[in-house]
């Protein structure tokens, strides 16, 4: 029963993009919006398989943001989010209905995932890691300097200590509450507190010679 489905989602390396990429299409299209996440989670376990897919959709587009926030590049994003995908369909069979949140577990994966990204890049410089334009950007130069902006924060987060980063990008780029957050990364609030003023000190103090370099002198 441990073992992963052979239909689950992306279990076809091959498949990965085109797949992460139809279910980002298709996210907006869902309307089950009745069904929670642990519902369909179980409903997979069982052998449901169009609960996987419903599941992926929703699922899916909130990962990428995540990890694509933490990180500033789309192809390691589209990894994390397979991988963290992955990992909750071989732990359905476990999942137990109302001890946890689908999306409280889906996000510390992510971020766990990107910081041991993030840790690697100390290791080596990676002059490839440059983020794709996005389709329908308002100009070749602000998206330019979005991108800019992504990396200068990716870069600083991998210079940061492994939970303050952590706790920084969840409260500040996903916008998640302390007690969230705390349930995330299993501590107290009182820690997350502390943590998120100390990491907010170290990102400033990391980002501060780039104001102008970023287009952050008015900020």
């Amino acid at each position: 029963m441990g073992r992963p489905f052979a239909g689950a989602p992306w279990t076809q390396p091959r498949n990965r993009v085109t797949t992460l990429t139809m279910l980002m299409a298709n996210a907006s299209g869902m309307t089950d919006t009745d069904v929670s996440d642990s519902a369909l989670l179980v409903a997979y376990a069982n052998g449901d398989m169009s609960a996987a897919a419903d599941l992926a959709a929703r699922l899916a587009p909130r990962a990428m943001a995540q990890a694509q926030r933490m990180l500033g590049n789309r192809h390691e994003a589209e990894d994390v989010t397979q991988e963290a995908l992955i990992r909750l369909w071989r732990i359905a069979t476990d999942w137990r209905q109302g001890e946890a949140q689908v999306t409280t577990w889906l996000y510390r994966v992510v971020a766990n995932l990107c910081t041991d990204r993030l840790r690697l890049r100390k290791r080596r410089v990676d002059f490839d890691a440059i983020a794709e334009p996005e389709d329908g950007s308002p100009s070749v130069a602000d998206q330019m300097q979005t991108d800019a902006r992504l990396q200068a924060l990716s870069d600083a987060l991998a210079q940061m200590p492994e939970r303050q980063a952590q706790a920084v990008s969840l409260r500040h780029l996903e916008g998640l509450g302390n007690p969230e957050i705390a349930e995330i990364m299993e501590i107290s609030v009182e820690a997350v507190e502390s943590l998120t003023a100390r990491g907010k000190r170290t990102l400033t103090a990391l980002l501060s010679g780039r104001k102008a370099e970023l287009g952050f002198e008015d900020d």
